[in-house]
Order: structure tokens, then sequence, then C-alpha cells
């Protein structure tokens, strides 16, 4: 059914509650490939001094970011699956759904957790944002 699956990981709960989620998807329907993304989001204006952003602070988040790909990746061939790790740069939906279109994917599995309305007024769900640019199915593994 899914052959080719991308995983989102952050490395947080929602995340982590993911990626075991789509692993276990993923050897369900025997996929023959699960790619697993992070996307680092750009830097705020509070970090950028005269318009550049410091090289120590981007190298930082960086190495931060592959790690927390690194662990996903190794996880997943724990589970005995053929695992690729990407690493974008920008805004989740928008590298999200484009890494999916480049790679044929045909599902993502993203976490996602309950907020409050507040929460949710003051910033927009990827989730939700996600589904109106998808080029495939979405499984959206909810924790409380």
């Amino acid at each position: 059914m899914y052959q080719t699956i991308l995983l989102c990981y952050d490395g947080t709960r929602e995340g982590r509650q993911a990626l075991r989620e789509g692993a276990d998807m993923a050897v369900r329907c025997r996929a023959q490939k699960t790619h697993l993304l992070a996307v680092m989001r750009l830097l705020p204006a509070v970090a950028v001094v005269d318009g550049v952003i410091p090289q120590e602070i981007f190298t930082h988040e960086q190495e931060l970011a592959r790690e927390i790909l690194d662990e996903g990746v190794a996880k997943l061939r724990e589970r005995g699956l053929e695992a690729e790790g990407h690493l974008a740069f920008g805004e989740p939906v928008e590298q999200i759904a484009a890494t999916a279109r480049h790679l044929r994917a045909d599902l993502i599995v993203l976490g996602h957790r309950n907020r409050s309305r507040l929460s949710m007024w003051w910033r927009s769900s990827v989730s939700a944002s996600l589904v109106e640019q998808a080029p495939c199915s979405i499984l959206v593994a909810v924790t409380d």
C-alpha cells in the first residue's frame, strides 16, 4: 500500500510518537524506503545581526538538528527498515510538502499535540496546513 514513507521528526514527544507509528506502518506495509525529515526553521530576527546570521549560531543549530535526525534514522534501522535522513531549512509545511513531492512519497507521518484554543489561534497547526499542500496521504499521530 505505502511503499515510500516520509516521517517528520523533531525529537519532541510528539515527534517520537509519530516516529513509532510511522515505523509500525512501514513494517506492516513492507515499505521499500522510509525517509526521515528534520526541518530547521529560519532563525528569528533577534538572532540576526546586521542582516547576517552569526555562523556559530547556525552551525550549532544545524548540529543539533543533525543529531536528532541521526537518532531517528538509527531507531528506524533498528526496526529493520531501510531509512535515509534529510535535513531541510525553512518553513516546515513548505519543506515537508516539497520533500514528499521530490521523493514521490505515498504517505507523510507527523506528530501533533492538542493545544488550547488560544495557542491554536496564536500559531497555526503544521498538520492542518499541510493537508492543503501535501501530494499524498497524511498520518497524524496525536498525543495529549
